[in-house]
């Protein structure tokens, strides 16, 4: 294999400020754009944000339309709706407000209306799907994030239940990555304490994983530039963001939760810089078992969610995770273990190279008991009779699992998953 010898960097511009909400119908006039599609949810839809964004637009002379059918934890069939309503519509650009789920749904439906391909598993990564590029510019996307945890309106992925294989999976490239994130303190203060939790753990494992990713040269080198993935391993770069982010998620996460106004300000931001790290070097295990973990819940409804199906958090399906893979990595880069658990607060006073898993694992564990997250697998409904199939379900994350700086195969993930039972 003839490794690659480079990394790139995209990210989407971000604009951070009380109130900026308000500014998006001048930014849509300012690109011509003369009429967009509005991407959120039924719950958010009737909320203070789409309404300013709904007059900024009318003031701006921007024309829309409101899409409100983005499901929480999209699917392949949600993403296929907002899809036809895209293409229907053939509109100049587009406004997602809200959580990761809104934003990606915006994405996926501005990928498929502006290159529609032969079949919709063509853009979706492999070996599920084919993983085809974009083949073009998309249309402008303003991205409103109302949660503090994906960073999904700084990078080009976008993630969805694939309800046939009953596991998560995405489209990611770099141009699916919003044109502008209007990052708006203002957009959080009605957050209920469970999802500032979950979400800001999410920032969490994002960092530590982007941190923790095989380097960037240790990858294959692509035939051209448009192949070389989003997801490209560590780098210098990705680093500096993802340091900051565990710093600032440490200092900010549990005064959030608490309903500090101004840490939530500060949590948008650290998911922002969480997102520009991993979107460009990528995440690993954590997140390639969560996929299972959301797709195959049974009855676990999540309390601070308005839904009315069970329904896995990402951030919890992710962290759940976090503790047993930690201290599995850790022997591939000891000092980088170490390194992000002393950011995050641990004492390393006496700590070895080989405490280093031990020492990250019991830091994260210690954020899931302060928050009062779910106690692991078992938490959320799980068994060791369901060990088999959540180790089916993280086998094809390629995308992710490939990234780990310690490979994990069947054998490996079920030690993984049998770990992640439980904490405390």
């Amino acid at each position: 294999m003839e490794r690659d010898t480079a990394f790139e960097m995209a990210a989407s511009a971000i604009r951070f400020g009380a109130g900026i909400t308000a500014e998006v119908g001048m930014d849509l006039a300012d690109m011509g754009l003369g009429r967009v599609l509005v991407v959120t949810d039924a719950n958010l839809a009737a909320l203070p944000p789409v309404a300013v964004v709904r007059q900024s637009l009318d003031d701006a002379g921007v024309s829309h339309d409101l899409y409100d059918g983005v499901h929480v934890e999209p699917t392949d069939a949600s993403f296929k709706d907002a899809i036809r309503i895209a293409t229907e519509g053939d509109y100049e650009g587009y406004v997602a407000v809200g959580g990761g789920s809104s934003i990606d749904t915006a994405k996926a439906a501005n990928l498929y209306a502006s290159h529609p391909p032969a079949d919709f598993l063509d853009y979706v990564n492999a070996p599920i799907g084919k993983g085809l590029p974009a083949p073009g510019p998309l249309k402008p996307l303003i991205a409103i994030p109302t949660t503090a945890g994906t960073g999904s309106e700084t990078t080009g992925v976008a993630i969805f239940d694939f309800v046939e294989m009953k596991a998560k999976t995405g489209i990611a490239h770099r141009r699916l990555k919003p044109t502008l994130g209007l990052i708006d303190p203002d957009n959080t203060k009605s957050l209920p304490p469970a999802v500032a939790a979950s979400t800001g753990l999410d920032v969490l494992s994002h960092a530590l994983e982007s941190y923790t990713a095989i380097p960037f040269d240790q990858r294959p080198r692509p035939e051209r530039p448009i192949l070389r993935p989003s997801y490209q391993g560590s780098n210098p770069i990705s680093d500096l963001w993802a340091l900051e982010a565990l710093r600032m998620m440490a200092q900010y996460l549990p005064r959030a939760v608490a309903g500090d106004d101004e840490a939530r300000g500060q949590m948008l931001l650290a998911a922002a810089f969480a997102g520009i790290g991993f979107g460009n070097a990528g995440v690993h295990l954590p997140h390639g078992m969560s996929y299972p973990v959301a797709g195959m819940v049974r009855h676990y409804m999540p309390p601070g969610y308005d839904v009315d199906h069970a329904m896995v958090p990402h951030g919890n399906a992710v962290i759940v995770n976090a503790p047993a893979v930690f201290r599995f990595t850790a022997e591939a880069n000891p000092q980088r273990h170490l390194h992000a658990a002393g950011v995050l607060g641990a004492d390393l006073s006496s700590a070895t190279p080989e405490d280093a898993g031990k020492v990250l694992a019991d830091t994260i564990i210690d954020f899931m008991r302060r928050l009062d997250v779910p106690n692991g697998l078992q938490a959320l409904g799980y068994t060791a009779d369901d060990i088999p199939a959540l180790v089916e379900g993280t086998l094809p994350q390629h995308r992710v699992t490939k990234l780990s700086p310690r490979a994990a195969e069947a054998q490996e993930l079920t030690a993984l998953f049998e770990d992640a039972m439980h904490y405390w």
